[in-house]
């Protein structure tokens, strides 16, 4: 598996599913690794696409420094895998704060990206928690029903067997990286950049009791120039684990679209 030494020389370790002209990066969220995309990525038909997953710091097989965990050190970390997979033009899909990774890294390079696909992102702007949850979420690391609880919260179709994987995946999820990355997708701040995104942007919302369509449009289309907006009813936050086909056939269709 390659990995890449990012500015400040952590290891950020990344997959890649597919051998196909079309680059297409994945960008996890809070509290996940790159093993949150396996259901789409298992139901994804790669022919002529190269799928690069990364796992950020301080989570599945990347290093986990002390610090580090900002939203511009992450998207350098993200640029860094791309780079070193030699993606010249590709499509980026994040989700959650991994969807605010996606907007910076279309707003800082909007000649390498081709399309943004924004899976229940958290806007530029970032979004307060109240202090009750903001206080769970913080406080979760390495403890397993603090996180259960959260994906209790946000999930509505996560079944027992998903959910476990989920727990598996987010107990191995540094507390460096719960915590500061928490600071960092709260307080985002950057969306004065977002006038520079100039892909075609298509933002996924669900019933996900966080990001509801309406707060999404308002705070993520409407700043962004060429984005639209898609609601799939019936999921909470993690579409792509609890509604993964119809997720993965939203994505392939948008591809699809962008090579026609």
């Amino acid at each position: 598996m390659p990995t890449v030494a990012s500015s400040d020389q952590t290891s950020i370790h990344y997959r890649v599913v597919g051998d196909g002209p079309r680059n297409v990066l994945l960008v996890h969220g809070w509290m996940m690794s790159g093993a949150v995309f396996n259901e789409l990525v298992d139901l994804m038909d790669t022919t002529g696409l190269r799928l690069v997953i990364p796992d950020l710091r301080g989570s599945g097989d990347s290093g986990a420094p002390a610090g580090g965990y900002t939203l511009e050190q992450h998207a350098r970390d993200v640029l860094a895998v791309a780079d070193h997979a030699g993606l010249e033009r590709f499509t980026v899909v994040g989700h959650s704060m991994g969807g605010q990774l996606a907007q910076w890294v279309a707003a800082q390079e909007p000649a390498r990206v081709e399309g943004v696909v924004l899976l229940n992102t958290v806007p530029a702007s970032g979004m307060q928690l109240p202090p009750d949850a903001a206080g769970l979420f913080r406080t979760s690391a390495n403890d397993r029903e603090k996180q259960k609880t959260i994906l209790g919260l946000a999930c509505k179709q996560l079944s027992p067997a998903a959910l476990e994987r989920l727990l598996d995946v987010a107990g191995g999820v540094a507390r460096g990286s719960i915590e500061g990355s928490f600071d960092a997708w709260t307080g985002g701040g950057f969306e004065a950049k977002l006038a520079s995104i100039t892909a075609p942007t298509l933002v996924l919302a669900t019933d996900d009791p966080f990001l509801p369509p309406a707060f999404l449009r308002q705070a993520v289309v409407g700043p962004i120039k060429n984005a639209r907006l898609v609601y799939l009813p019936g999921p909470g936050h993690y579409p792509q684990v609890e509604r993964p086909a119809e997720t993965t056939a939203l994505l392939t269709s948008f591809l699809t679209g962008l090579r026609a």
